[in-house]
């Protein structure tokens, strides 16, 4: 009688390491590329500030476009708990356009010092056809469909008016958020930031249905 013998179980703790230590080798790469921009995220200076081997490194991202490429995931889950997900509570038709923009205002200031990813993105790979700037538009494409979903509500409710364009207002709006980037970042001038509070505002309150 030919005995069956049980697999070898998995060690769970190593498992539990490898996914803490790739966790780890995310939080510094987003704050590596942050200041040097997706460019500038080495493989070197990753192992460096990790304490680890470039080997080691590799061991848990086979490549630099690969570790550029979750990073960029990363970035957008971040994104997603921080900013989308929690608009979502929000009622349907302005208030939640209202909450996912105020919440979208907030995170872009906060990063101000740093840059924001995805614009910081655009700059990098804008003519850089591949793997990460495929996952670049692919996030930045997914917030838009969300932006102009919800504007596209707030007109089916009758909170903002039938005549109202959502690729029009989705355009105007996107691109405050990007003068105000480029504006507080390379120009130094921080008054831009009201000023593009206001902006957003009145692209909302000029397209609001009138009471």
């Amino acid at each position: 009688m030919k005995i069956k013998t049980a697999l070898p179980m998995q060690d769970t703790g190593s498992q539990t390491k490898g996914a803490l230590t790739r966790a780890a080798i995310l939080d510094v790469s987003l704050e590596l590329a942050s200041g040097k921009g997706l460019e500038g995220l080495t493989i070197g200076s990753i192992a460096e500030r990790m304490h680890m081997s470039k080997s080691g490194i590799f061991a848990h991202f086979g490549s630099r476009e690969e570790l550029q490429v979750e990073v960029v995931r990363e970035y957008f889950r971040r994104f997603e708990t921080s900013i989308f997900q929690p608009a979502l509570q929000a009622p349907r038709g302005l208030p939640r356009l209202q909450r996912m923009l105020d919440l979208w205002m907030q995170s872009r200031i906060r990063e101000l010092n740093s840059g924001c990813m995805f614009i910081a993105g655009a700059v990098e790979f804008d003519d850089c056809p591949g793997a990460v700037r495929d996952e670049l538009v692919n996030s930045v494409q997914i917030w838009r469909t969300a932006l102009s979903r919800a504007i596209g509500q707030a007109i089916e409710i009758g909170d903002l008016r039938k005549q109202c364009k959502p690729d029009l207002m989705l355009f105007q709006i996107y691109s405050v958020v990007l003068g105000l980037h480029h504006d507080v970042r390379f120009l130094k001038q921080p008054a831009s930031i009201k000023l593009a509070q206001q902006s957003i505002q009145k692209i909302i309150d000029e397209n609001r249905t009138p009471q």
